[in-house]
């Protein structure tokens, strides 16, 4: 009933703001010239003799109004951003490690929060040091054919129910990498409450109200819903060294996947196999240097996927990234270690070795395609199903290399400045099970669209069909199929 309630709270919260904007949302794309505003629309958010709470509501309001087209472009040190974002949730090539790369300008919108803190004496002063503040609400529902747990599909677990994913906040200070004549310095924090922390917490941070709880009649332990403070890092922009250096130190988010923990940053809402059972977060150095235009390298060592430095399971681990782009930005290639240390098992002790490669067809077709190869060494414990035993009565994992492997495809296409589509097909081998908990092959097809209402507010419905080929892996070991249709909202603020 408790969460029931936080549920309730949330969503009206979330609704009550944009209720006015959302009649008023317009796709600028599709009006005439003349239709444009001559001048900007008045911006209630910064009449400080309003309220905090009106000055909020005033934020999404203006923020429901046409873009101005003559809005002046920010300064960028290298080639132009290959996609629109949005409707994509990001403009650049990938890359892990920094909020943006080195000689691209911050390009966060200034959010309602931000907005209507700007009258206040914490607001001006965050300003005035370039710190920002925002966030985002983001619950979600989906109807399945399994009846106990989707899993591994994620983070979508628990089958034919309202969720509440992410309670997300974040402060931040990006450093200035387009300027060349001085050292900079940023930092980033996130904190994330929801039924998404099962996926994303690193052990020895918090990680006792995952690892240490009873789940009784619940597809996944721990309590049902938790906290993570999942990003923290320190940032050092280097000038001078090549054509910069960013020397990142905390946690931060696994180098080389097409996907991350964020909702506002994932094509779709659910996450591919392959993303759900490699690594998330690392707690390590890492160095990001721009060699050019069209080569970056990153060299770095972390405490082991998964694992804090001080935690028993932890193992010092090495990262080596390097990321190539075209000259003519329609190719990415970027080959990734995430991790190698040669050492035993522990608590996700992964040797991850990534590949990705991107393809831009025009402005609005592009295509990401990553592969891996992972294992670990001499796994303790047996799968849940192994082809030719009954459930539950597999024989331990062999001793030696335990390994996994996957391959997945986005073809996303831009329909217009508030819509697009992806398409997400994928292939996975857990070859032993211990990445899934069931030796077999797993294939997904996945198709999602994301509509921008406004830019506050993202609509995301998915529908999804996947399959294990040589066991049951469906529904607690039940079934070789599932399909599901589900659908996201996120809020920002």
């Amino acid at each position: 009933m408790y969460f029931k309630n936080i549920l309730v709270t949330s969503i009206m919260l979330a609704v009550a703001p944009v209720s006015q904007v959302l009649a008023q949302s317009t796709n600028v794309s599709t009006m005439p010239a003349s239709n444009l505003p001559a001048s900007p629309v008045a911006t209630g958010s910064s009449d400080c003799s309003r309220g905090f709470v009106n000055r909020l509501v005033d934020a999404y309001k203006e923020d429901a109004q046409p873009a101005d087209p003559n809005a002046p472009t920010p300064a960028r040190r290298g080639m132009d951003a290959p996609f629109d974002s949005p409707p994509f949730p990001n403009s650049e090539w990938q890359l892990g490690g920094v909020d943006e790369p080195i000689g691209v300008p911050d390009t966060n919108t200034t959010y309602p929060l931000e907005k209507a803190l700007g009258c206040t004496r914490l607001g001006q002063w965050m300003q005035r040091n370039r710190i920002e503040t925002y966030g985002w609400i983001n619950p979600s529902a989906n109807f399945s054919t399994s009846s106990f747990t989707n899993y591994p599909l994620s983070y979508a677990t628990r089958p034919n129910r309202v969720e509440f994913d992410q309670f997300l906040f974040r402060i931040e200070r990006l450093p200035d990498t387009v300027q060349t004549d001085h050292i900079d310095w940023g930092f980033h924090f996130d904190n994330l409450w929801g039924y998404d922390y099962h996926y994303t917490t690193m052990k020895g941070v918090f990680s006792n109200q995952l690892l240490n709880n009873s789940s009784v009649n619940q597809p996944l332990p721990g309590k049902v819903y938790g906290d993570d403070p999942m990003i923290w890092y320190v940032d050092l922009y280097i000038p001078w060294i090549a054509q910069g250096m960013q020397i990142t130190a905390g946690r931060y988010l696994s180098l080389p996947d097409i996907e991350a923990q964020f909702s506002p940053e994932n094509y779709l809402l659910t996450h591919s196999i392959l993303y759900t059972v490699d690594a998330y977060t690392n707690v390590g150095i890492i160095t990001t240097t721009k060699l050019n235009n069209q080569w970056t390298i990153q060299l770095g060592v972390h405490g082991g996927d998964d694992s804090a430095p001080w935690n028993s399971s932890s193992r010092p681990s090495l990262q080596a990234c390097v990321r190539w782009v075209s000259a003519s930005n329609n190719d990415m290639l970027y080959p990734c270690i995430e991790s190698y240390n040669g050492d035993k098992q522990t608590y996700n002790n992964l040797q991850e070795f990534v590949t990705t490669w991107g393809h831009r067809f025009s402005k609005n077709v592009h295509m990401l395609t990553e592969a891996y190869y992972i294992y670990v060494k001499d796994q303790p414990g047996a799968p849940e199903g192994v082809p030719g035993y009954p459930l539950g009565e597999a024989p331990p994992f062999p001793t030696g290399i335990n390994p996994a492997y996957g391959i997945v495809n986005y073809f996303n296409v831009e329909l217009n400045a508030n819509n697009m589509i992806s398409f997400r097909n994928e292939f996975y081998d857990d070859v032993q099970g211990q990445r899934t908990g069931f030796a077999t092959r797993y294939s997904s097809h996945t198709l999602g669209l994301t509509h921008w209402v406004t830019p506050d507010l993202e609509i995301r419905p998915e529908i999804r069909y996947e399959r294990a080929y040589d066991f049951p892996a469906y529904d607690a070991g039940k079934k070789y199929y599932q399909a599901t249709a589900l659908v996201d909202a996120i809020l920002h603020y």
